[in-house]
């Protein structure tokens, strides 16, 4: 199967998300040869920033990512016109929208690449409990290669004057056993995403909250 075109909205906006996560953000990319150049492939990754999709798809550069984001964006008609021609699909969290991921598998059979953040939203420091979308995406396209993704240091692209240092790893999570469920598939990537990338906190606020907990943690 031939790898699918990026559309050219997806190329003009990643044009223009290259230098903030390229230069400002001083990407670092790992693992990039486990993403398949073509055919059927899923990523699960973490989510503590809204820039995580941008930075997923300018250190992925040989696919165009279609990835599954929440449905309130389109209320903004410009933005909403652009994911459209970004190929990305709108899904309603938490309410098992069955046409979002029944689009989803069928852009996954077609030789996608699909882009799933299966805990939900953005972490915001928290802990979250992922979900079982991704798993059940990958079952119903069996022979999918799915990727796990780690994203660190996109928290700290708005702490301007300091600079990020993002990283973006793939990895080979083990494909999928025949009798692992789709729950327990995405908690066991998941579990291996955020030992990877452990939740940061967004923000500047943020990076006072991490300092002020350094402070508080007892000195050896």
């Amino acid at each position: 199967m031939g790898a699918v075109q990026p559309t050219l909205t997806y190329r003009i906006v990643m044009a223009f998300a290259t230098p903030i996560v390229r230069w400002w953000g001083r990407l670092h990319v790992v693992g990039l040869p486990v993403l398949p150049a073509a055919g059927p492939t899923l990523m699960m990754v973490n989510h503590d920033s809204a820039w995580d999709p941008l930075i997923v798809g300018v250190a992925a550069r040989r696919r165009q990512i279609l990835a599954l984001a929440k449905s309130s964006l389109w209320r903004h008609r410009v933005l909403g016109w652009v994911l459209d021609r970004m190929g990305q699909i709108p899904i309603e969290r938490g309410r098992g929208d069955a046409a979002a991921l029944s689009a989803a598998i069928e852009a996954l059979r077609s030789g996608g690449c699909i882009g799933v953040f299966p805990e939900g939203t953005v972490s915001r420091g928290r802990t979250l409990r992922p979900l079982s979308g991704a798993g059940r995406i990958t079952r119903a396209v069996p022979g999918a290669t799915v990727i796990g993704v780690s994203v660190t240091g996109a928290v700290d692209i708005v702490r301007f004057p300091h600079r990020p240092r993002i990283t973006v790893e793939f990895f080979d999570p083990g494909q999928p056993a025949d009798d692992e469920s789709a729950m327990a598939m995405t908690k066991r990537i998941m579990a291996e995403v955020r030992h990877r990338a452990p939740v940061a906190l967004p923000g500047r606020r943020g990076k006072a909250a991490q300092f002020a907990a350094a402070a508080e943690r007892p000195r050896s």
